[in-house]
């Protein structure tokens, strides 16, 4: 019902503004007059055009229907609805100014015709970009989300995690998973409901609206019983599609002859990619070493000054495939402060193999507001121009770190590390390590540019306000 009402309302809006583009194209042509005068032998009162707006109207419905507009779709992007409205708009202009021409006496404007097809592009798509942008901030905050219970957690299981925790906007909220290895208790902050025969228990003690399925091909029997399941408990059900457990992303499809052919896509960033990613570092770390000079100084003078010991804190870390590096930040505990790791191992309050804690006792005063304020990642830019790190990338983790991960989280280590990255404008610390690292690879498989600036543009909100920081 609430899909229905939704559709409703969104059919209603675009009849609103559809007869609104009609209104303010004849205000255009005939009272403002823009481009070509109206001539006075040539004016036409707005009642002549009702029914060529009524017309329009039930046309651009029509052709949206058709164009599939109406069509609830998580994860569309704007330009694909952009595209649909184009071409619905397009096609009913045409079919319009056909009318007109063998139909109409030419009174009638064929200049507002135009005027009525771009109006109405361009409110609607406006309409379309507003709803999206409030639709987004609602399901941030978890109004209008989808409860959704993942069974399986293989690769392909973890890929719909780790997609669904870094896009929010989507609307779906895990309430957990169901596999039959027992071994798989967790995923993440997501338990373990228990077997494959408790679909039908789980559906009626957890409130489930979708249920997804991401079982391995040989299933087929069991997911065809797990359909009629989550029918008869009237639970909206998919089937992740299982192409060798991989993603369509990392999927490469060509032909010899018309036989397709399946390849498999590198996981890692296109060469091209690279050389884009590597401009965009050395630009961001010349700019902010710069910028950044003389606050940087000043906190080097009073980290010395407060406590002995060297300004900037080096450690290895674990770069790119493997290879190990030297970190460099600003040092935000007592001189000696790794030698006393192990005492306080006891109240670690990560997950996996981090190490976190907050109000660490081995912090100084000075040392908390740096990390707070994240000032102490600053020197970390240095290891961007030395071509170690990246501005945006996983965490760098320490080589006792790596040794202790599982087969698929060693996925993290096939780019450079980076300063910022998916789980940090995501949750940060807040995150357990197994959802840092579907963040991670949810961000190599995805990546692009324009998710490199988006989330450095995220990480300027969260670092002002602190959020996840200690």
């Amino acid at each position: 019902m609430k899909r229905y009402r939704s559709l409703a309302l969104l059919i209603l809006l675009d009849i609103v503004l559809i007869n609104a583009a009609f209104a303010l194209a004849y205000y255009l042509r005939y009272i403002a007059q823009w481009i070509v005068p109206v001539g006075e032998q040539f004016f036409a009162p707005y009642s002549e055009y009702a029914s060529m707006q009524l017309a329009f109207s039930g046309l651009m419905l029509i052709f949206l229907y058709l164009d599939g507009a109406y069509t609830p779709q998580r994860g569309g992007s704007w330009f694909t609805e952009v595209y649909r409205i184009f071409n619905a708009t397009t096609t009913a202009g045409v079919i319009l100014l056909v009318a007109v021409f063998l139909l109409l006496p030419l009174v009638y404007s064929r200049l507002m015709i135009i005027w009525v097809i771009v109006l109405t592009v361009g409110l609607l798509s406006t309409a379309r970009l507003v709803l999206r942008w409030v639709r987004a901030q609602l399901r941030r905050r978890g109004i209008g989300v989808a409860r959704v219970l993942i069974v399986g957690a293989g690769e392909l299981g973890r890929a719909v995690v780790r997609t669904i925790a870094a896009r929010p906007d989507l609307g779906y909220q895990v309430v957990g998973f169901i596999d039959d290895n027992p071994s798989k208790s967790e995923l993440g902050r997501l338990k373990n409901l228990g077997a494959l025969e408790r679909v039908e228990a789980v559906l009626q003690e957890e409130p489930v609206d979708e249920v997804i399925i991401t079982l391995p091909w040989m299933y087929q029997r069991k997911i065809a019983a797990l359909v009629r399941a989550c029918e008869a408990a009237q639970v909206r059900v998919r089937v992740a599609p299982d192409v060798f457990q991989l993603s369509l992303s990392r999927l490469d499809v060509d032909d010899i002859g018309g036989i397709p052919l399946i390849g498999l896509k590198e996981a890692r960033i296109s060469r091209v990619g690279r050389l884009l990613k590597r401009a965009l570092d050395t630009v961001l770390a010349v700019l902010v070493l710069t910028l950044m000079a003389l606050p940087m100084a000043l906190a080097a003078w009073l980290i010395r000054l407060e406590s002995p010991g060297p300004a900037l804190f080096r450690q290895t870390r674990v770069g790119e495939r493997g290879r190990q590096f030297t970190i460099y930040k600003f040092r935000s505990m007592r001189a000696n402060a790794e030698d006393e790791l192990d005492q306080l191992w006891e109240y670690n309050e990560a997950r996996g193999p981090l190490f976190k804690i907050r109000n660490d006792p081995r912090q100084t005063r000075l040392g908390r507001l740096l990390r707070r304020t994240s000032f102490d990642e600053l020197p970390q830019f240095f290891n961007v121009l030395r071509g170690e790190m990246s501005v945006v990338g996983p965490r760098p983790a320490l080589p006792h770190e790596v040794e202790q991960y599982l087969p698929w989280q060693r996925q993290r280590l096939e780019v450079q590390p980076g300063i910022t990255g998916l789980p940090q404008v995501s949750g940060r610390s807040d995150l357990t390590f197994d959802e840092s690292c579907l963040l991670d690879i949810y961000y190599i498989e995805n990546w692009s540019l324009g998710l490199d600036i988006t989330i450095i543009l995220r990480t300027i909100p969260r670092v002002l306000l602190g959020n996840g920081a200690y």
